[in-house]
């Protein structure tokens, strides 16, 4: 019994420092406990232990956490995926087909992680669409394969006006997402910024990714002319990339 709860405590403490990992900085107690399904007890006490312990620390606003500096390295080392020669090529010839921000994300199994930001046009909100999966095309991508989507975003917060807090109307988003083969995000994240995110698969089949193309959500239809061919590009980048 006594090593049972010990094993519990372990995998709910590296659970906890995934969480602060994926979501960043500030991440609250609350978020994480509802991200994990973890009981509030629970999670207070073992972020205490970690905060005791240096693996994590409180913001100056005492309201959040971060990575501490017993992890910073290695989290650095280890949670950014590299991208390989030919898939940057890729990337950036596609970038100079369009005049939109071009994106690349990684999927992790809770997470959305950008792993080539555009150099011309760097992500607003950037922290925001970390923590906030539903408001997002990336987030919503990764949420439309989870048959635990509710459970990942289980009090869906307001970032902006036009934000689906509801889960009922995030549900058909995201069965339309299943039926489409994208997602869009139009000014749910950013006001004024719109967002379409192509699946980018492993060869196995396996969903990992998106490439991401943003702009002003007033020239949404012309940011869609390009859906086809970044659909084309995510679909090269699959294997460069995985």
């Amino acid at each position: 019994m006594k090593d049972s709860r010990r094993t519990n405590t372990v995998t709910n403490s590296i659970a906890i420092l995934e969480a602060v990992a994926d979501c960043g900085a500030g991440v609250t107690a609350k978020e994480i406990a509802e991200r994990l399904g973890m009981a509030p007890a629970t999670t207070y006490r073992l972020l205490n232990s970690l905060v005791a312990d240096e693996y994590l620390v409180r913001t100056a606003d005492l309201r959040g956490f971060a990575l501490g500096a017993r992890l910073r390295g290695l989290a650095t080392a280890i949670n950014v995926p590299v991208v390989p020669t030919a898939a940057r090529t890729l990337l950036d010839e596609f970038r100079d087909s369009t005049r939109f921000a071009v994106h690349l994300m990684n999927f992790r199994p809770a997470a959305v992680q950008v792993i080539s930001e555009d150099p011309d046009h760097p992500i607003p909100g950037a922290r925001e669409l970390a923590r906030h999966l539903h408001a997002s095309a990336a987030g919503k991508l990764l949420l439309s394969s989870r048959t635990e989507w509710r459970t990942m975003v289980a009090t869906p917060v307001r970032i902006a006006a036009r934000t689906k807090v509801d889960h009922g109307a995030l549900a058909r988003d995201l069965q339309l997402i299943r039926e489409s083969g994208y997602a869009t995000a139009i000014d749910e994240l950013i006001p004024g910024i719109a967002c379409l995110a192509l699946p980018i698969y492993k060869p196995s089949g396996t969903l990992t990714g998106a490439l991401c193309l943003s702009g002003p959500s007033n020239r949404l239809t012309v940011l869609e002319t390009h859906r086809d061919s970044a659909r084309d590009c995510a679909a090269r980048l699959g294997p460069l990339l995985y």
